[in-house]
């Protein structure tokens, strides 16, 4: 009986680590960019099909999310506040929304969600997880940043709000890579 306690309390403690921690430092694996796997225009929104090539010098966040995510929802408030910070810097943010569960895979409906959200940046739809598994993703939502050679240089995930830990690590990172 005490065992099934500890469990208990020790797993979710440790998730809770999981979840709050950044991925990121030296265990990073910088590495290029991958190309954008969807170039079907239905499959852009808010945007063109978007390149490798079009994006050379600019620094980007890679937010991966999708749309029945809370902690996705509520990440939107800072990346709309950095898109603010940085306007008329070579920065960029780009969605990727890459669905959890089978509602989520219908264009439309991420359109509609998008639209509701006011969110103005482009964002892919990546309904067969081959961009989320060419970068590396493991979690909604998760954010990459990317210099303006088409490095990716870190990797954060879980929920981010404006002024919070992850929030002003990943700020000093665009500044960082604004600079370079």
């Amino acid at each position: 009986m005490a065992k099934h306690r500890t469990r208990q309390v020790i797993l979710p403690s440790l998730l809770l680590v999981l979840l709050i921690l950044p991925a990121q430092g030296a265990e990073f694996e910088q590495r290029p960019l991958p190309e954008f796997t969807h170039q079907e225009k239905e499959n852009w929104i808010n945007s063109e099909p978007l390149s490798k090539a079009a994006l050379s010098g600019q620094v980007l966040i890679l937010d991966f999310w999708t749309f029945d995510c809370w902690s996705c929802f509520r990440s939107f408030a800072w990346l709309s506040s950095v898109e603010d910070k940085y306007r008329g810097q070579a920065f960029k943010v780009i969605g990727i929304h890459t669905p959890e569960f089978e509602h989520e895979r219908r264009i439309a409906r991420v359109r509609d969600k998008i639209r509701g959200w006011g969110l103005e940046h482009p964002v892919m739809v990546d309904n067969d997880f081959s961009y989320w598994n060419a970068v590396g993703a493991r979690s909604w939502p998760s954010f990459f940043l990317v210099d303006k050679k088409g490095v990716l240089r870190a990797g954060y995930m879980g929920e981010t709000r404006i002024g919070d830990d992850r929030a002003r690590a990943m700020e000093q990172w665009i500044d960082k890579l604004l600079a370079e």
